[in-house]
């Protein structure tokens, strides 16, 4: 590493300029990308994007280093990312084409295969590579590149648009008059996850610059949070900072429990020239079946899991008992926090119960607790599990196994 490391750790008060700074300008540049908001929370890199070198660049602390992020209004921009999302789950089997058949031709229901939800699911594993531009807050343009076929979301002016060329259907909604962009919009590239991850920074939290890095062929800062939370299953989150404009260029997250990240995006190529006009443009192909959409009526679609629903649940918020599930709250704060809810109903039935490969699936992703609450099963990852009680309460967050039990206790 180059000897630019920091010893200096963000305060509380750095990460309340840091979001004073985000609600005074928003990051105009983001693809409002549905498609790939499973990034936010589950994604992983492919070892191509290891670091290419360390250059030498000038010392900077990471109260600076936070403060560039939030100063960078890079709104042009056109590029790679590759995602890799490594959660630990085991082997589907035939869980996953017996899923597949259920949800119709397409895998989605009843819904259009180029509806931005219907594609959420296959970014929960495996590989992917991604294309974003970028021309201010009205042009945002990201395809998913698939095995001869591709998926992309295009929002220009007030349209929004979902095309899958595999089966030449096409999803139509309007943007939202806020700020000219569509309801929904969701982490699409490193600068989301980083500021993501940054505005939960405070004293559970410690921030560096630990060396620098080369990413996509730019010089880039090491910035480096670990929570100090002893039950989050977060490890540490390292943001890769182009020196140049402050706009995050890869971002990595590791578990608590080693091994390969689960989270890590981050380019492979870009460039900030302004891209072509044409790259916005769209037309339904001849033949294509479009679907009409009014997302904001929408209850399973893009604003019910859209950015300020994860704030709600960053801040440790109540208030999102009035976006997501009836009754839900959060308990504690930080990385340790937990959200829980009451389904109202029995818990999750056994593998023996439900039978077959689904049945066969559940046994292998739960584990059999109990405690002062009563008994349950805990759903693992590497980053979230849950909880769910066999009264039909569930805690669920990304914390140990053992928080959420006592998390259970305590609301007995």
């Amino acid at each position: 590493m180059a000897p630019n490391a920091s010893d200096d750790s963000a305060t509380a008060a750095d990460a309340d300029e840091l979001r004073a700074a985000r609600r005074r300008k928003a990051a105009r540049y983001v693809v409002p990308a549905t498609v790939v908001g499973v990034a936010a929370a589950t994604i992983g890199l492919v070892p191509a994007l290891a670091d290419s070198g360390d250059p030498d660049l000038p010392k900077i602390s990471a109260q600076e280093l936070v403060e560039k992020i939030a100063a960078s209004d890079v709104q042009q921009l056109s590029g790679t990312v590759k995602i890799t999302t490594d959660l630990g789950l085991p082997d589907l089997g035939g869980l996953e084409s017996s899923l597949g058949s259920a949800a119709g031709p397409s895998g989605s229901g009843d819904g259009s295969s180029a509806d931005p939800s219907s594609k959420l699911t296959e970014l929960a594993s495996g590989t992917h590579t991604l294309r974003v531009a970028a021309d201010g807050e009205n042009k945002q343009k990201v395809s998913l590149l698939e095995d001869a076929a591709e998926y992309s979301l295009i929002h220009n002016g007030k349209d929004v648009w979902g095309y899958d060329s595999k089966s030449n259907s096409v999803f139509h909604t309007t943007a939202s008059e806020q700020a000219g962009k569509p309801k929904g919009e969701l982490p699409a590239t490193p600068k989301d996850l980083a500021e993501d991850a940054l505005k939960a920074a405070d004293k559970t939290t410690s921030i560096t610059v630990e060396g620098t890095a080369q990413v996509a062929g730019r010089d880039a800062y090491r910035l480096v949070i670990k929570p100090k939370d002893k039950d989050t299953t977060v490890g540490q989150i390292t943001v890769a900072v182009d020196s140049k404009t402050g706009l995050p260029l890869k971002f990595t997250l590791t578990p608590a429990s080693g091994g390969a990240a689960v989270v890590d995006a981050g380019f492979t190529q870009v460039s900030f020239a302004q891209p072509a006009a044409s790259t916005f443009d769209f037309t339904p192909p001849k033949g294509a079946k479009v679907e009409e959409e009014d997302a904001s009526k929408a209850p399973g679609h893009a604003e019910h899991f859209g950015k300020e629903q994860r704030k709600d649940l960053d801040k440790g918020s109540a208030e999102l008992g009035k976006t997501g599930p009836e009754g839900l709250n959060v308990i504690g704060d930080g990385w340790d926090s937990i959200a829980t809810f009451d389904t109202g109903g029995k818990g999750v039935p056994s593998g023996a119960e439900v039978g077959g490969d689904a049945g066969s699936f559940l046994d292998s992703l739960g584990d059999k607790v109990s405690g002062g609450f009563g008994q349950g099963t805990v759903f693992k990852t590497r980053l979230i599990n849950a909880l769910i009680t066999d009264d039909g309460k569930v805690y669920v967050g990304a914390v140990t196994k053992d928080a959420l039990v006592k998390a259970a206790d305590a609301g007995k």
